[in-house]
């Protein structure tokens, strides 16, 4: 297991240290670099406001009468985070207005964009409907705990009350059972049509891209790490590593091997023999792409280990598969990132629930709000 720390003296690098905590060959415990992606580390710098923001919003417009009275607002958030939260109405007048009584509300312009969510929420649901039946199918059992669905719900852009707008409305998709003591959601019926990787989708768009643009199939691995074939994953190596021939070898033959579904049962697999590791990363390709900002936490990945037969050194895993993730430490919690869906600091593709966001966001009067 990797303990992540930078020691003072390097808190200026590039670069990550890592200190392995196990000893090889009876001497000190050796220490690897693990490269920065200065891009994504500014991601979590960037959302950290807007992220106020917004929940401040949804306070605000669970209120019967749509304010908040400032002396209250320490009994919603916390004694430390309020005054974040009052730093936050206090800078940006476009979008929170505090009233004679002392209650803030949202301000005339920021009022009118929420009128637009509704609309917006009718467009997400069949993509969350989808969602949720693929994060389902990828358990061993077709079941999820309802807490650990919780835990990641923002994440999947899941609304407040889930259960009674999503889950009720579609009891021929989904059910909740309990089972010794905790309520599950259970999948009702598989759908094979579902069980297609984002991997799989991507890599199918770029072989015909390749092939209408060259009449051939490009066999060989480039210096970045990338093979076209259908069981290869996007890599994109930190500026700072450069992969010598040997390393390069190496990602040759992982890349070309084969490996089964992350849509097929775990429980068939031998988690040594090195097909069922390489199928434990499409595993967590295929979660993070389920998530509308494409990352998760490392603690809202572990949440799932049981359900996803997850490996035991997950953050050495995921440390191994540098090309494909990144974890940061910037923020309140390590984040991972999964490199393939960010342009530098931009999310490649938005669900409308993202656009919306931007468009509220963009009252704080920034204009590198593409990244949230």
């Amino acid at each position: 297991m990797f303990e992540i720390f930078r020691p003072a003296s390097l808190r200026k690098s590039p670069h990550m240290w890592l200190q392995t905590m196990y000893k090889m060959g009876g001497g000190r415990p050796k220490k690897k670099i693990y490269h920065r992606v200065d891009e994504l580390d500014r991601v979590m710098e960037l959302q950290k406001k807007p992220s106020l923001i917004l929940q401040l919003k949804s306070i605000i417009e669970s209120q019967r009468n749509q304010s908040l009275l400032l002396r209250d607002l320490e009994k919603e958030v916390g004694f430390v985070q309020k005054w974040n939260f009052m730093n936050v109405i206090e800078k940006y007048p476009t979008i929170f207005y505090v009233t004679c009584a002392g209650a803030v509300m949202l301000s005339r312009k920021a009022k009118e964009i929420p009128a637009e969510e509704g609309q917006v929420r009718v467009e997400m649901e069949p993509i969350l409907i989808k969602n949720l039946c693929k994060l389902l199918m990828l358990s061993v059992d077709c079941r999820v705990p309802l807490g650990n669905i919780d835990l990641i719900e923002n994440e999947l852009g899941l609304p407040a009350d889930y259960k009674n707008s999503l889950i009720s409305k579609y009891p021929e998709f989904f059910l909740v059972k309990s089972v010794n003591g905790r309520d599950y959601l259970h999948l009702e019926n598989w759908d094979s049509s579902l069980a297609v990787t984002a991997r799989e989708e991507r890599s199918a768009c770029e072989r015909e891209s390749k092939l209408e643009e060259a009449g051939i199939k490009p066999t060989r691995t480039s210096k970045d790490g990338n093979f076209s074939g259908p069981f290869a994953f996007h890599f994109s190596f930190p500026a700072g590593f450069r992969p010598n021939k040997s390393y390069l070898e190496e990602v040759v033959r992982w890349q070309k091997m084969e490996f089964p579904s992350p849509y097929l049962n775990a429980r068939r697999f031998d988690i040594a023999d090195p097909k069922a590791r390489k199928r434990v990363v499409g595993v967590l390709h295929e979660l993070l792409s389920l998530t509308m900002e494409k990352r998760l936490t490392s603690a809202q990945l572990e949440a799932f280990h049981s359900e996803y037969r997850l490996p035991a050194k997950l953050l050495l895993c995921l440390i191994k598969q540098h090309g494909i993730f990144y974890i940061t430490n910037k923020g309140v919690k390590s984040s991972v990132f999964l490199k393939e869906a960010y342009s530098g600091s931009n999310l490649i593709h938005k669900c409308p629930l993202l656009v919306f966001r931007d468009k509220f966001i963009a009252l704080m009067g920034r204009k590198d709000i593409s990244s949230y």
